[in-house]
């Protein structure tokens, strides 16, 4: 990225209000395991295929971050995944929409919900069925393993890939952009002042 693009990148970091992140690929490294799980039917067993994806614990760490610094968060996928609902559910996400395949209808919603404008959401993506949101977002954002399109059309291009801390990258950018970073990490960790539980993560989830 050339210095111009990185000064444009800033600017249009400093309007943020709401980031949103797609989820495989993003949020996760982009593995899909499928788990054979014997279950028992009718008296009879079977096997369930059950769906699993692994997450990081840096990522995390960046949506309490973005809540410090008066930012919402959410993720727009077009795969159904109980595994997804449950890491929404952990980490407090104030927007999930899962079984998307064109992602601007729910951006449309989360304007709505949100009182914000396009300038101020924020999209990080791996493949080109993000473009569209990318394309009209205010801060359009890939992760480094990206496919080479999506990074082409990008504003900022995190140093990290996927489910290795490029959702941390996408929130710290915003959040030193608006100079907020260092405030929000003092918040994070001051023992006297524990942030809330509202806006913590790492509570757990079930999907009842």
């Amino acid at each position: 990225m050339n210095a111009t693009a990185e000064v444009t990148a800033r600017d249009r970091a400093r309007k943020i209000k709401v980031i949103i992140f797609d989820v495989d690929g993003v949020m996760t490294d982009g593995g899909i395991w499928l788990i054979p799980v014997p279950v028992t039917v009718d008296g009879k067993l079977e096997t369930k295929m059950v769906e699993a994806k692994g997450y990081n614990a840096h990522d995390g760490t960046a949506i309490s971050l973005a809540r410090l610094g008066g930012i919402k968060c959410g993720i727009i996928t077009k795969r159904i995944s109980d595994t997804v609902a449950l890491r929404a559910r952990d980490l407090k996400l104030e927007f999930v929409y899962q079984g998307q395949a064109f992602k601007m209808k729910p951006i449309r919603e989360i304007m709505d919900k949100a009182g914000v404008t396009l300038e101020e959401i924020a999209y990080v993506g791996d493949d080109v069925i993000d473009l569209p949101v990318m394309r009209k977002c205010g801060l359009a954002i890939a992760v480094a393993d990206a496919r080479e399109r999506v990074k082409a059309e990008a504003h900022y291009v995190t140093p990290n890939r996927g489910g290795h801390g490029a959702a941390r990258d996408a929130v710290e950018f915003i959040l030193e952009a608006q100079g907020q970073l260092d405030k929000c990490t003092e918040a994070y960790i001051d023992e006297d002042n524990p942030i809330s539980p509202s806006m913590d993560i790492g509570k757990g989830g079930d999907l009842k």
